[in-house]
């Protein structure tokens, strides 16, 4: 196999947002480097809206987010009435990106991550992902009916059940291999959070190896 990162992760986690300069960082420094994503599955199929509890724990992550990584954040999300936190249709978007144009799956899964966390959009209606695909030059229809489709639902439900064999129990995670004389193994760059310059480190690291 060739060498490869692999990236557990999903649009509507905060922390992934934070995680966002690390794997540009990587795609800048090594760009023939292929980095397979993963939709994680963070809350997939949320059927209750979030109450003022869920509010005050949300935000709290927000903000730890924010001082560790400076990736900009809109607060006036916590002013919303009703909102249920369903990650599935953000999830589905990016798979639908990837059966399109797999070129394109990182900048989507971006910019829906941006228009989320520092537009207040509301990347769980189905119109407002449209049109994120469109701005990404994806072709509008294409996607919308890619979207809707049987069989992009269920490549989101394999991500997720990936991600869940894989035992990955947080996002972000980024693992790397196989490299060298490391076999077949896949070995941990980042379980959680990183600061960019540390994951490029380890990255170098790794594969320093070949």
């Amino acid at each position: 196999m060739i060498a490869h990162l692999v990236y557990f992760a999903d649009p509507m986690c905060s922390w992934c947002w934070g995680f966002s300069p690390a794997i540009d960082a990587i795609a800048a420094k090594h760009p023939d480097l292929p980095i397979r994503l993963v939709l994680g599955g963070l809350r997939p199929f949320t059927r209750t809206p979030m109450d003022e509890a869920a509010k005050a724990r949300t935000r709290q992550h927000w903000e730890h987010v924010e001082a560790a990584s400076g990736q900009p954040f809109d607060y006036g999300f916590f002013d919303r009435e009703g909102f249920v936190y369903d990650t599935e249709p953000a999830a589905r978007a990016v798979v639908a990106a990837r059966r399109l144009d797999p070129a394109r799956v990182f900048a989507l899964k971006r910019r829906i991550a941006h228009a989320f966390y520092a537009e207040n959009q509301d990347v769980t209606d189905a119109a407002i992902l449209v049109t994120l695909a469109d701005e990404e030059g994806l072709d509008r229809d294409a996607f919308a009916a890619t979207f809707e489709a049987d069989a992009t639902r269920e490549e989101t439900l394999a991500d997720f059940a990936v991600s869940k064999a894989s035992g990955v129990t947080g996002f972000p995670t980024l693992v790397a291999g196989p490299a060298g004389d490391k076999g077949d193994r896949y070995e941990p760059i980042a379980l959680g959070f990183l600061p960019a310059d540390e994951v490029l480190a380890r990255v170098d690291a790794f594969f320093e190896g070949r």
